[in-house]
């Protein structure tokens, strides 16, 4: 268990938006210990997988800034199949992200927030 991120599916990317398919594999380490009746993906592991791939793919600033708003609403379990949108905003140096899932004909939203990034 020394894997720290998700099985990529599908990258699309447009100038300032990216959306990735991800499924959240059942060996990621950040499950080790959280919690081991009910594993679920921590918060903190979203908002790091949110600035690794906005830095990956729309070339954003690496330096956290802070957070503006944050909401976990669904928890995301072991070998989850997930979206994560990302959005950058470059004059306000504004990241937001989604993370959601379709489950049925219902479209889950796990998490979503705005973080300030900077250099």
């Amino acid at each position: 268990m020394h894997k720290r991120k998700p099985t990529i599916i599908d990258v699309n990317c447009a100038d300032t938006q990216a959306t990735l398919q991800l499924k959240v594999d059942a060996d990621i380490l950040d499950f080790c210990g959280h919690f081991s009746h009910f594993p679920l993906l921590p918060g903190v592991s979203q908002i790091d997988w949110a600035l690794f791939y906005a830095v990956e793919y729309l070339n954003t600033p690496a330096v956290f800034k802070g957070m503006e708003v944050i909401k976990f609403q669904e928890p995301i379990l072991p070998d989850a199949q997930v979206t994560l949108d990302l959005n950058w905003d470059s004059d306000k140096q504004k990241l937001s992200f989604k993370f959601s899932s379709q489950q049925g004909e219902l479209l889950v939203i796990h998490s979503s927030g705005k973080m300030k990034l900077g250099k």
